[in-house]
């Protein structure tokens, strides 16, 4: 798992959160009691989910200790674990046994963390058994990866200059399937399911502003893998210029940053199988 800065990924924070509040604002779940919220990062996610459901309990749940530390002293009084959400969804606790294993949630929601769990086959099905019944399973992925802005990541790392500098398998990828993979393996599975897809339009700065948004997530993997600060900051340089050629500054001086996301909301069947 990469390493994450949570001062890093909150200065884009009203941007990041606005998928999230669009992905929590299409669950049609009655009596939502408990919510447990995976790859919940500084907590940013949790609290737009005890926004909606303020008289329910929330659990966070991140693989990162930073982020769940920043969550915690964010919010003391919440419940935060560390832990890993290929294990949680295949029954485990979670971190510090402070959750029981394969209990179940109304809603366990995850925005913008899926990407980085492998075997989705596998593990969506083993998150939407961990729902109550009649509750909802409800995801939000990044669906960019063909962009300019990832595009460029991986060109340089498969480079001659850089190459030698990433050997195979060193750096974590996301993995982002299409809707139809996701409807076919879901859709078994549930009572039915809310799928769309949403291309936001974030007006940056700069191009700068583009760097500093990947630098707290899809950068992070690229960095973590260079061995000296030295390399990293001409890694950064040399995507920077890549960035300024494929997102040109507007007449206002502005860079519009177009951004598509996945949305998935699986509903499990009721008591009763219906």
């Amino acid at each position: 798992m990469p390493s994450w800065n949570p001062a890093q990924y909150l200065k884009f924070a009203e941007e990041r959160s606005r998928p999230c509040r669009d992905l929590a604002s299409r669950i049609s779940v009655s009596d939502v009691k408990r919510i447990i919220d995976l790859g919940c990062g500084p907590g940013n996610s949790t609290e737009i989910l005890a926004q909606f459901w303020p008289n329910a309990e929330i659990i966070g749940l991140d693989g990162s200790a930073q982020m769940i530390e920043s969550a915690r002293a964010s919010q003391p009084g919440w419940k935060w674990m560390v832990g890993d959400i290929s294990e949680w969804a295949a029954g485990g606790a979670g971190g510090a046994g402070e959750s029981v294993a394969g209990e179940r949630f109304d809603i366990v929601f995850s925005n913008a963390a899926i990407q980085w769990v492998p075997d989705h086959a596998v593990v969506l099905p083993q998150l939407l058994a961990r729902v109550s019944p009649g509750g909802a399973l409800a995801i939000q992925v990044p669906g960019n990866f063909d962009a300019p802005a990832h595009l460029l990541m991986r060109e340089m790392a498969a480079s001659p200059t850089w190459q030698p500098l990433f050997p195979l398998g060193r750096i974590k990828e996301w993995h982002v399937r299409d809707l139809a993979f996701y409807y076919d393996v879901l859709a078994p599975h549930a009572a039915h399911v809310d799928f769309w897809e949403t291309e936001y339009l974030h007006v940056m700065p700069s191009a700068e502003g583009i760097v500093e948004w990947y630098k707290g997530t899809g950068m992070r993997p690229f960095l973590d893998a260079l061995e000296t600060n030295e390399d990293r900051e001409r890694f950064e340089s040399e995507y920077l210029d890549g960035i300024r050629t494929a997102y040109p500054c507007r007449p206002d001086t502005k860079v519009l940053f177009p951004f598509r996301r996945l949305f998935l909301i699986a509903y499990a069947r009721s008591s009763g199988g219906k």
